[in-house]
Parts: C-alpha cells; structure tokens; sequence
C-alpha cells in the first residue's frame, strides 16, 4: 500500500512540476499565478521541503532493501524537477526551492538512521 502511495505521489509531484503554472493556485485562489504556501519560507522553501519530506520517507518506505537506488532517485528527482523551470513556461528556476528538495530529502534520511539505530538498541 506504501509503494503505491509513494507511486501516486510520485505521478503527482511531476505533474505540479512541470505544468507551466500553479494548479494548487488555481484551486484554491482561482488564480495559475499564485502558489499556496503552508509556512513562511526562510533560507529555503518550506513547501518544498515538506513535499519531499513526504515523498522521500514514503520512498525510503517502499524499496528498504534498495535503499541506494531509492536514494540516488529521490535526490535526481529533487535536482530534475527544479531544473526543468528552466525551460518551462511560467516557471522559474530558485536556488531555494532547489535546496527546500534537496533538505527535505536529507531530513528523510536522517530520520531512517535515527529510526534504524533506536531498534539496534
């Protein structure tokens, strides 16, 4: 059931990515233009933070016994999909955004070897 979450999540992410505007805006602001934000964001994106929090621990999750692909795709995918607003209509490239993925994913990691050293224990 976790796999297919992280599978649907997964589908999701790249579709918020790279359509060229915001579809949460649109949803919940009536607007392409406007992106909702759940926390204020400091050096980096909050938002992206949380979503790859989310996406990553739900990964990590699904493939445990490939912990080293999972990783590799999960800091690709954090890296691609920011670079794609390069080219994308609408959207542009943030360092911010790129480090708020970047740390929600690291966030995630260190969550597993803090979960992982409590049951050696």
């Amino acid at each position: 059931m976790i796999k297919l979450l992280f599978h649907f999540l997964n589908i999701i992410f790249v579709l918020l990515y790279v359509y060229p505007g915001s579809i949460l805006g649109y949803f919940i602001y009536d607007d392409f233009n406007k992106q909702p934000q759940l926390t204020s964001d400091f050096v980096l994106s909050s938002n992206h933070v949380y979503a790859f929090l989310l996406l990553s621990i739900l990964g990590l999750l699904s493939y445990l016994k490939s912990q080293k692909k999972i990783i590799l795709y999960l800091f690709s995918i954090s890296i691609i999909l920011e670079l794609l607003h390069l080219v994308i209509p609408n959207r542009s490239f943030q360092f911010y955004d790129l480090f708020g993925n970047i740390i929600g994913v690291l966030i995630s990691l260190l969550l597993l070897v803090l979960v992982n050293f409590w049951r050696k224990k």
